[in-house]
């Protein structure tokens, strides 16, 4: 399985986010959401915009993609609003050796 390493984890507190390269034009978002660590596809369901450069509420641990307002579970990778009705992938992560990595398969 292909991983990629993310950061040192004592330098991804809560509140972090990061877009990572998971491949030629494949991008993932990681973020750390009140300690939990998640990795989401970078891509919208809807129309497949950049979902990781919109907004994210650290609250619910959702992220909104900047194009149509969709929500997003971080967790599941569940569309939560429309426009967006389908799912988008999320990814494994954990710490390895001090250092947030995401298991892209």
């Amino acid at each position: 399985m292909a991983q990629i390493d993310v950061a040192p984890a004592d330098e991804f507190p809560p509140g972090s986010r990061k877009l990572v390269v998971a491949g030629p034009g494949r991008y993932v978002g990681v973020y750390n959401c009140g300690g939990s660590l998640y990795a989401i596809e970078d891509r919208c369901s809807h129309d497949d915009g950049p979902l990781c450069e919109g907004d994210w509420d650290q609250e619910t641990c959702r992220v909104v993609c900047p194009r149509h307002g969709a929500t997003f579970d971080l967790a599941t990778g569940a569309a939560l609003t429309l426009p967006a009705y389908q799912p988008v992938e999320v990814y494994p992560v954990q710490i390895v050796d001090g250092v947030v990595r995401v298991d892209v398969g």
